[in-house]
């Protein structure tokens, strides 16, 4: 069987004017992108060598083709889950790719291009932002299945609040993608034909801001997320304490001094 046969995490880094971006595509279109136990191990150990990348400035997660994102979990493989040690060893797994996408310290961009299901979802979730298709279609459909939604469902009430969460999750009903948006789930929705001028458009945004204060808005981010008000803006003292240390924003601020002064002078 050849590699295109067969499901894998493909990666692929691109010099873009500006920097370096990661494009890492679920590769299962045959199983509208289902993660297997397998594909997740693969997804975990990607993330993990792009985490250490120093250069790496953004990351777009998607789909391969044109109908999923990501469709969920193998429920094949779910089906075949007999005791509470295969079940916890499968979603603790499942966990481990959103947890990854978290700990990156870069900007992962979920470019969703079709069903977004399951634990789909909640690796969407997972990304620090989401573009989507007109025509994606999302949902948590776990209890239809016997099971409740877990591990990163737990993000969606930061995101589109406890009535949506409680409405998707204990009904198991699929949303549109003009619903996602409307709720906070979705950032941008887009025609089919612009998901990617939209992303690159994205990325041109983030690849010209200083990439140290990229990577210490995302930790903040991250630690906001867990922490008290009182510790969460000491946490951003110390942030900004440590981004005047490294001097980039010294450089960054005369920069636009400058482009102010020059401005002046030519109007």
């Amino acid at each position: 069987m050849s590699r295109n046969d067969e499901s894998h995490v493909e990666t692929r880094l691109e010099e873009r004017g500006g920097g370096l971006v990661a494009v890492v595509t679920v590769n299962n279109p045959l199983r509208l992108n289902s993660m297997n136990s397998a594909l997740m191990d693969e997804f975990i150990e990607s993330f993990s060598s792009l985490a250490a990348n120093a250069e790496l400035r953004a990351v777009v997660l998607t789909g391969a083709g044109n109908k999923a994102f990501i469709g969920g979990a193998d429920i094949r493989e779910m089906s075949a889950l007999t005791g509470a040690e295969d079940g916890r060893r499968f979603i603790t797994r499942l966990h481990r790719c959103c947890e990854a996408i978290r700990a990156a310290p870069i900007p992962v961009i979920a470019r969703i291009n079709g069903l977004t299901l399951g634990g789909g979802l909640e690796i969407a979730a997972a990304c620090d932002v989401r573009i989507a298709v007109e025509s994606a279609v999302f949902g948590m459909p776990e209890v239809k299945l016997g099971i409740p939604s877990v591990i990163e469902a737990a993000l969606l009430p930061m995101l589109i609040g406890w009535g949506r969460t409680r409405q998707v999750l204990l009904f198991g009903e699929n949303f549109t993608a003009q619903q996602a948006h409307s709720w906070g789930l979705v950032n941008e929705l887009v025609s089919d034909g612009d998901l990617d001028g939209a992303v690159g458009r994205w990325l041109t945004q983030l690849l010209s801001c200083p990439p140290g204060a990229i990577r210490l808005q995302k930790q903040l981010i991250r630690s906001w997320e867990e922490l008290p008000l009182s510790a969460a803006i000491q946490a951003g003292i110390e942030s900004f304490a440590t981004a005047v240390r490294s001097g980039e924003p010294s450089v960054a601020m005369r920069d636009f001094l400058d482009r102010q002064k020059l401005r002046k002078s030519k109007s």
